[in-house]
């Protein structure tokens, strides 16, 4: 063993937790607050702070200047973040993109502050090819490559359904059983998988926090009982002393399922959609993934469901300032194939060349002096947008461009736009963040944002033609 494994082995780490609020990290942080010194992050600024032990910061993970910021002087980071919620008014972008991008800010901030570890709680994936995987599981797997993309040692956890207090998996599947005397189960409920309880994945992941034996590891999860979800909803029916009939049909759409769930299992959308995708497959430990640094008691189904009934114990969080900010707000985010390899910089550059070329009877293309790009309607001397592209925080990887003029828009000191590599240039992501548009609401919502979608979605073909 070297010594700088010892050193980091021995001292009392800091351990930042993206996700601090969510039902993972408030549990960890209760748990571990005494072990660590633990940084939690929020999006909110704290207000009032129960446990002085654990400190707070304030971070806004679409901006790498803020998460870079969030990450210093920490050793090891947990990423919990899943399909955030929007923080603007309006947001245009996909859940797989957004989390794309989410995971490559933190993994750039993690490598500028040469953090030693990444753990990053994610999902089972079953044997199967990625194109194969259901939107909510390709996700998953694509933060997980690309928090691994750079220096700091990523450790993978997947696991299937966290059976706690508070979990909003094992939620939606109280709720059925509490609301439906009957039900009638489609035929994804009879997929197997293995659910494990909150003890004993934080017990993993305490194991993992500075281990080297797991660096740059993928390690799935999961008690040894195999069961299907239709099960699951028995087993749970007999711990909460209720009887249910259950049974399976062999039809059952996709979209009644969602909302059989949404209604009965008191579930936002947001989380529903992506979970009954995801459940049609085989979510079941593999033998060369499973964790085996230390031998683990593990609860049972049971003895889990009756604790998530039955505990007493609520982790404490903070009280938090309402977030302010600029009301109407605008985040667009759309992912681009990128076949031939080019750099953010190449596309950042062809878009500034494409877009008055592609409406040249009706846009010019103008560059100040100091290098500020200017769209302007032909008959217009002030630009509708001026981008002034930022050097010093773009890179081939990142080209950044602060919105700094245009009769377009309402705040010349807020919003940016910039094109990213990611996923080794697999793609590249073209995004706007926090415009706030000079139109009236109700007009810009119907016009300018379904215009931009329909420009940046034009721009994409041509990158695909060019890669012909």
């Amino acid at each position: 063993m070297n010594i700088e494994t010892e050193t980091f082995e021995e001292k009392k780490l800091t351990v930042a937790i993206a996700g601090a609020g969510g039902y993972i990290g408030r549990w960890f942080i209760h748990q571990f607050k005494d072990k660590y010194n633990i940084i939690g992050l929020s999006r909110r600024k704290v207000k009032h702070n129960p446990n002085p032990e654990v400190k707070w910061r304030q971070v806004e993970l679409y901006s790498i200047t803020s998460t870079v910021d969030a990450l210093k002087d920490v050793d090891v980071a947990i990423y919990l973040v899943h399909s955030m919620n929007a923080s603007t008014r309006l947001n245009q972008g996909s859940f797989e993109d957004t989390d794309l991008l989410l995971a490559d800010n933190f993994s750039r901030a993690a490598n500028i502050n040469h953090v030693k570890q990444i753990i990053y709680l994610g999902g089972l994936l079953p044997d199967e090819p990625e194109e194969k995987l259901s939107r909510h599981l390709r996700s998953r797997l694509e933060v997980e490559q690309t928090l691994g993309s750079r220096k700091a040692k990523l450790t993978a956890l997947r696991a299937s359904i966290i059976v706690g207090p508070g979990g909003s998996s094992f939620d939606m599947i109280k709720n059925l059983v509490d609301r439906l005397p009957v039900m009638m189960c489609p035929k994804w409920t009879e997929s197997e998988t293995q659910p494990i309880s909150l003890r004993d994945t934080l017990d993993i992941m305490d194991t993992c926090i500075g281990n080297p034996n797991v660096y740059g590891k993928a390690i799935e999860i999961g008690s040894p009982q195999v069961m299907t979800y239709r099960s699951m909803l028995e087993r749970t029916a007999e711990v909460m002393g209720k009887k249910r009939f259950v049974f399976s049909v062999p039809v059952f759409s996709l979209g009644l399922s969602k909302f059989w769930v949404g209604l009965f299992g008191d579930s936002p959308p947001q989380l529903v959609s992506p979970l009954v995708e995801s459940l049609i497959h085989t979510l079941t430990v593999s033998p060369n993934l499973a964790f085996k640094e230390k031998k683990i008691d593990y609860l049972s189904y049971e003895e889990s469901v009756s604790i998530a009934l039955n505990s007493k114990e609520k982790p404490i969080l903070p009280k938090f300032y309402k977030k302010k900010g600029v009301k109407n707000t605008v985040r667009s985010i759309q992912r681009m194939a990128n076949k031939n390899g080019h750099t953010a910089t190449w596309v950042g550059n062809r878009y500034n060349i494409w877009l008055p070329s592609f409406f040249k009877f009706l846009i010019n293309g103008k560059t100040t002096e100091r290098g500020d790009v200017g769209f302007h309607l032909l008959w217009g001397k002030k630009p509708m947008l001026q981008l002034t592209m930022i050097p010093d925080r773009s890179d081939q990887e990142r080209q950044l461009f602060y919105i700094t003029g245009g009769w377009l828009v309402k705040r010349f000191d807020y919003g940016w736009l910039e094109f990213r590599g990611v996923l080794g240039g697999r793609y590249i992501i073209t995004a706007i963040h926090e415009f706030v548009p000079r139109l009236p609401w109700f007009i810009y919502v119907n016009t300018q944002a379904r215009f931009h979608l329909w420009v940046m979605n034009r721009f994409k073909k041509y990158l695909e033609r060019k890669e012909d």
